[in-house]
């Protein structure tokens, strides 16, 4: 197995290459507004330091969100497109699950990232075990901090989202990981497969909206 992991539905443009046993090498830059610019480059860095080429990769995974709408979208193309291109499977993981993979935690948690609007994409997990990854028991959701005060308050909690209002995940854990890692990413796909588990479909998690809308009352204007 090679399988390349990214995620771009953080401010983080991640990318890692895992050979199955371990990472054999890892990009991350954060930076909320050039996931576009910095995503292909960190492919071929990636490739570069582990001594490999794109055409010996046989598996794919991607970060599905929940994430802001274009920078989540620069991801799943360009997985869709190598997958295309390569003729190899692509796989989807749920975001949030790859951050709790990597906050190794031994007690119920809760991930938060931020959904702007001042707003939060999150989740609640029951802890891994050495055979096993932690387990979301929610659905992802996106919520006003305020709103979920009750059921976060002194949960232990990791992500940018919990670390940006503090004052409401009051548990939350200052050491753990605050923007995704496609080298968790990765490591939990391949725990995944190994166990026969089937994976998500590379398809976005939106949860809402996108910003961009069509205006509700524009002029049509046809020719005559």
């Amino acid at each position: 197995m090679l399988l390349l992991a990214l995620d771009t539905a953080t401010p983080a443009v991640t990318v890692a290459l895992h050979d199955g046993s371990g990472v054999l090498a890892e990009s991350r830059q954060v930076d909320a507004r050039r996931h576009g610019e910095l995503l292909l480059p960190a492919v071929d860095r990636v490739l570069a330091e582990a001594g490999r080429t794109l055409d010996a990769v046989s598996d794919i995974v991607v970060g599905v969100g929940p994430g802001p709408y274009t920078g989540l979208r620069v991801g799943l193309v360009t997985a869709a497109t190598f997958g295309s291109v390569l003729g190899v499977p692509v796989h989807g993981l749920c975001t949030l699950d790859g951050l709790a993979h990597a906050a190794g935690l031994t007690e119920p948690f809760v991930v938060a990232t931020d959904a702007r609007r001042k707003e939060v994409y999150w989740a609640r997990y029951e802890p891994g075990t050495a055979s096993a990854p932690a387990t979301r028991v929610t659905e992802p959701a996106v919520d006003r901090p305020a709103d979920i005060a009750a059921e976060v308050a002194g949960v232990p909690a990791v992500g940018a989202g919990a670390l940006l209002y503090d004052t409401v995940f009051t548990g939350v854990r200052r050491d753990g990981p605050e923007h995704q890692s496609a080298a968790a990413l990765a490591g939990l796909a391949v725990r995944k497969l190994a166990a026969g588990e089937e994976l998500l479909p590379p398809q976005p998690l939106y949860l809402r909206r996108p910003d961009a809308q069509v205006p509700a009352n524009y002029k049509v204007v046809t020719p005559r």
